[in-house]
């Protein structure tokens, strides 16, 4: 089971992480909120509903991460779709931004808890179908994150960063990009598994 999900029986997922491992993953998720911004609390004595069409940005973010988890709705450069992109901004990305901060604090927050009931060496992370998702959702998001800072296309057919020297400071960053690319991949075909 080490660093590879299993299915749960009655749903949800589990995989045995080592100390170092729920260090980086931790370090990681804190890493994509604060990259992803503090959300709107609401303020007291607020209608909610109000909040349901509070309008966020219409402009896309220049941080090429945040562009990559927050990219236009249309690809097409004419102006008439450039004027549909900033409009479906405006009425999406703060719910989106929202979403993606509880997937990351869903991860965390797992983490302590089993950082705290572990102490040291290996334990075994156990997820529920939702937490399953929200760890889906993130680790999907850290790679985005990571593979943009790292410059992957789908072009990268050379594996040129796959190969590199110990001594390249990409290398770290590598080595988690596959990392989570394979929990990522352990987790969908264990939740596909027990659907």
């Amino acid at each position: 089971m080490a660093g590879h999900f299993e299915v749960l029986p009655g749903g949800g997922a589990a995989v045995a992480l080592d100390e170092v491992e729920v260090s980086i993953l931790r370090s990681l998720a804190v890493q994509l909120m604060e990259l992803i911004g503090p959300g709107d609390e609401p303020v007291e004595g607020e209608d909610p509903l109000a909040a349901l069409f509070t309008e966020g940005p219409s402009e896309a973010p220049s941080d090429p991460a945040l562009k990559r988890l927050f990219p236009d709705a249309y690809a097409d450069e004419s102006e008439e779709l450039r004027s549909a992109s900033s409009e479906f901004r405006r009425y999406t990305e703060n719910d989106l931004r929202a979403r993606k901060r509880q997937d990351a604090l869903a991860v965390i927050r797992s983490l302590d808890a089993l950082s705290s009931a572990a102490g040291e060496g290996e334990a075994v992370l156990k997820l529920t179908p939702d937490e399953s998702r929200a760890w889906l959702g993130a680790l999907n998001d850290l790679r985005l994150t990571i593979g943009t800072r790292l410059e992957v296309t789908d072009e990268d057919e050379s594996g040129e960063l796959y190969r590199l020297p110990d001594s390249d400071p990409r290398k770290p960053m590598v080595m988690a990009y596959l990392w989570l690319g394979a929990l990522q991949e352990s987790l969908v075909e264990t939740l596909m598994s027990g659907a």
